[in-house]
């Protein structure tokens, strides 16, 4: 329970939570008072009469029902009694979220750590060839990497496709585990106060789509391959394909990860490109990272 400001918030909660509870069994007991007819006198009506001959008589509820509303209202009495409800009254079990949370995860440790902790033994690359690694794997990535890479690891513009052979920072096992555990930035920078004037931009697209071997204006990609030298080849290597330590991709391949039409790539020269992919190793823990890896790297295998 967190600390309250005030006592006024604490004292916000008990009284309209008390008060109700007591409210509700006066009204049960006022609205049963008086009901019903005593034995040997004829049945009182409330005095509303439909289709003539239809009366509301005054029969009192039935007492198993009546019983039931005051049942529920004594669990709720004993609930707030054993676990917290009322102000920052902690309840007699002691029962915070955190606990049920860490005895929830020691239990998991204690059944699923030992097969976690025998597959993490194996190097990446034979923990891809055992079927039951792989099936763990790929739980763990249904869970929480799909959403990112998509349920079949395909990616989709700004995330990565882990089925192919082309890999931002290298396709090694040990590569794709620190990616998992430490996680990347990828920063490709706004291009548009430099490159604006005189058609800079567009002559860049023309010779990076030339670098793939697709259709270009031959003219504007020789003005192009002068400018990607002098601005881009620091990160994307002067035959442009693309330095892993950076994780700048290779332009030569004809692999995008945002798109690789000509609009696209204006656009990411322009503005720029932001990517983040979030470390796991405080998340996960080491043993489960290394049974993702084993999966991610079958993936491309």
């Amino acid at each position: 329970m967190a600390d309250f400001t005030s006592a006024f918030w604490e004292w916000f909660i008990i009284v309209p939570t008390v008060g109700g509870l007591v409210a509700m069994v006066v009204l049960i007991q006022w609205l049963t008072r008086g009901a019903g007819t005593p034995k040997g006198e004829k049945i009182k009506t409330m005095g509303h009469v439909w289709d003539e001959d239809l009366e509301e008589l005054n029969n009192p509820l039935p007492l198993w029902w009546l019983g039931m509303f005051y049942i529920t209202l004594a669990l709720a009495a004993i609930y707030l009694v054993l676990y917290p409800g009322l102000g920052s009254f902690k309840g007699t079990l002691g029962w915070t979220q955190v606990k049920q949370y860490e005895a929830e995860m020691a239990e998991a440790k204690a059944t699923y750590g030992p097969i976690f902790d025998r597959y993490s033994q194996l190097a990446i690359a034979e923990a891809a060839k055992e079927p039951q690694a792989i099936a763990i794997g790929e739980r763990l990535f249904a869970t929480y990497c799909s959403i990112c890479h998509g349920s079949d690891a395909r990616g989709g513009p700004g995330y990565p496709n882990l089925r192919d052979k082309d890999w931002l920072y290298g396709g090694e096992p040990e590569t794709i585990e620190t990616t998992i555990l430490g996680g990347r930035n990828g920063m490709m920078p706004a291009w548009k106060a430099v490159l604006s004037t005189d058609g800079g931009i567009q002559k860049v697209t023309q010779y990076v789509l030339s670098l793939s071997g697709r259709a270009t204006d031959k003219s504007k990609a020789e003005q192009g391959k002068a400018l990607f030298q002098t601005y881009c080849v620091a990160c994307h290597m002067p035959d442009g394909t693309g330095n892993k330590a950076m994780g700048a991709p290779n332009l030569t391949d004809n692999v995008w990860l945002y798109g690789g039409s000509a609009a696209t790539i204006e656009a990411t020269l322009l503005n720029g490109r932001q990517g983040r992919m979030p470390p796991h190793r405080e998340f996960l823990g080491e043993s489960k990272v290394h049974l993702l890896a084993a999966y991610v790297y079958s993936l491309s295998q």
